[in-house]
């Protein structure tokens, strides 16, 4: 195994990796159908494809990684019965049970070829260092998630978490389930550990945050901390959908304790998150009601009156837009060339035969001349079924894209633009963010006085601010050059509002855009909700017929919410992705 892994490791700086992988897969699997691509996100099995992350393939550190990644996805082919299950859906819950899961499997992988543990441990390093570069942004719940896969791998807790007092005690708390998760013999009893140590880790909110804080340190024991932690332990994998294979229920013993800590650590922290929550913390404490089991949570505004949709069509400084479009088709001129050259062959090949009238057939002219009675010698050309496609680009304008983030975004946005305006496709670019309104605080503030019940709502001081800077019925760009940041993103409402204008566009196709550096966020909301809220109208706009695509700036979140989605990693190459991604949806590829 280890001679094997080695050659191909040689092989994966050849012209073609996929294929040396591929067949090395296929010796993992003893599966002949298996082939190997590359891909966004996280490795991940499809059928008999297996899918490994390019961003391994592309940098030659993480050969090792990548041959670990591979082994990883042969393991789940072959001994698991569930190919992936921490998918978006099946939230925390989903992603402790892979984790267990994959530990299993990796094991008997090795017993099969020894080699794969050593890969195995490249792989764990990778995923390490990939967490520990965006730990400060991780939500608790999903720092809690890593520790406790980490826990389950045994592996040294990282710095982060040693300093983080909460987590190595939550950690404790939840060490017998965490035992009975690494004796698991299959892919059933994997889910029903997953959904134990879920349960147990709700039960410390039953117990009370503060007694777990004191047993973490003193200094960690605060009101607000602890009431803050209570309710994140609360809904800890509250939401989350997972049946084991074949649908079955969940043993009962697994299903009572869950409901049964869920239960009462869900009235207890509903009263003592009241008590503690200061002023400031008003409107979370709005949100901590939860939806019933199996929907997703919206987030709703207090009120839509003060959202603000601003028309920038043909507004724009006349020579910043001429600048910018010299700029954005010096970047994706070749591209938009090539783009032109498919669709015109395309078009081409789209005739109909043997018509009365028309245009003649060279094809026919011979049977013309031999058929005396041979009266549809004529074509008529199709109209192109590509070029009947609609596009809109939805552009994050919060505060975190200043700077070149943004400047290359107004200059992607462009080059677009520009190019489908002269390949005549209907489009629309558009740009959203939010911010705080006096006149909403101030109903807000009102509201809470009079006692009204706020919560379900999820947005209470903020404004959406909606841009248009090129509508679809106008061909003038120059209001592209107002592109500027705002400050936040509430990406689930803005995705419900452009998406309902694409939806009122009559063609065959409908493509919607959005490029976003982060998650879903807003000064006022719930980051659960938010994202809760973001996955449901993904969802929603899916079920419209709208093609959807994520294109991450900087930064991998969008993987988590749109079906499909590019993470660019280096800034300048933008535009060119972009415009890459669009062409290639536009000449009718796969994706």
């Amino acid at each position: 195994m280890s001679s094997l892994q080695d050659d191909t490791q040689s092989l994966t700086a050849s012209a073609d990796p996929a294929g040396a992988l591929g067949r090395l897969a296929r010796v993992l699997t003893g599966d002949s159908r298996v082939n190997v691509t590359f891909g966004a996100g996280e490795p991940r099995v499809e059928g008999e494809r297996f899918v490994l992350p390019a961003r391994l393939a592309s940098e030659g550190a993480n050969e090792a990684a990548l041959l670990g990644a591979l082994d990883l996805l042969a393991a789940r082919h072959r001994y698991s019965e569930v190919a992936r299950l921490d998918t978006p859906q099946a939230g925390v819950t989903g992603r402790i049970a892979q984790a267990i899961e994959d530990r299993r499997v990796l094991a008997q992988l090795a017993r099969a070829f020894p080699g794969a543990q050593r890969y195995a441990h490249s792989w764990r390093t990778q995923r390490g260092e990939a967490v520990a570069r965006h730990w400060s942004k991780l939500a608790w719940r999903e720092r809690l998630a890593w520790a406790i896969e980490r826990t389950l791998w045994d592996e040294a807790p990282g710095v982060l978490e040693r300093d983080a007092a909460a987590l190595a005690a939550a950690l404790r708390a939840i060490d017998a389930p965490l035992g009975a998760a690494r004796a698991s013999q299959s892919t059933r009893a994997s889910l029903s550990a997953a959904a134990a140590i879920v349960a147990g880790v709700r039960s410390l909110a039953s117990r009370g945050a503060n007694n777990m804080m004191q047993t973490a340190g003193p200094s960690e024991g605060l009101d607000d901390e602890s009431a803050r932690l209570a309710r994140a332990m609360d809904a800890f994998g509250e939401e989350d959908e997972v049946e084991p294979p074949g649908g079955a229920a969940q043993p009962d013993d697994v299903r009572q304790g869950d409901d049964g800590a869920s239960a009462r650590a869900s009235a207890e922290s509903d009263s003592a998150s009241g008590a503690a929550l200061s002023e400031a913390d008003a409107p979370h404490a709005a949100m901590n009601r939860s939806p019933a089991p199996g929907r997703s949570r919206l987030s709703l505004p207090l009120t839509t009156a003060y959202d603000a949709v601003t028309d920038l069509t043909g507004r724009g400084d006349d020579a910043a837009w001429r600048k910018l479009r010299a700029l954005a088709r010096a970047e994706t001129g070749a591209l938009k060339a090539q783009l032109e050259r498919v669709l015109k062959a395309d078009e081409l090949t789209h005739w109909k035969r043997e018509q009365e009238r028309g245009e003649i057939d060279r094809a026919a002219l011979a049977r013309l001349a031999a058929s005396r009675g041979y009266r549809t010698p004529f074509r008529v050309a199709r109209h192109a079924s590509g070029r009947d496609t609609v596009v809109t680009l939805l552009l994050d304008l919060s505060g975190s894209m200043a700077g070149r983030k943004i400047e290359l975004a107004r200059l992607c946005a462009a080059a677009l633009a520009d190019a489908l305006t002269q390949l005549a496709f209907d489009s629309e670019v558009l740009g959203y963010s939010s911010i705080e309104a006096p006149e909403m605080r101030a109903r807000y503030e009102h509201e809470r006085a009079a006692g009204a019940d706020l919560r379900a709502y999820n947005r209470f001081v903020e404004r959406l601010d909606l841009r248009v800077f090129k509508r679809f019925d106008s061909r003038d760009l120059s209001g592209l050059a107002a592109i500027e940041c705002g400050h936040e993103n509430p990406d689930g409402e803005a995705l419900a509002w452009a998406a309902s204008r694409l939806a009122q566009r009559k063609a065959r196709r409908r493509l919607l855009f959005v490029l976003s550096d982060g998650y879903p966020s807003t000064s006022d909301g719930d980051p659960t909700v938010l994202r809760s809220d973001l996955l449901a109208r993904v969802q929603a706009v899916k079920e419209q017929g709208i093609e959807l695509v994520g294109i991450g700036i900087l930064d991998d979140a969008v993987e988590a919410f749109y079906p499909h989605a590019v993470v660019v990693r280096k800034l300048h190459e933008l535009p060119a992705t972009a415009f890459a991604t669009l062409s290639r949806l536009l000449a009718g590829r796969p994706y």
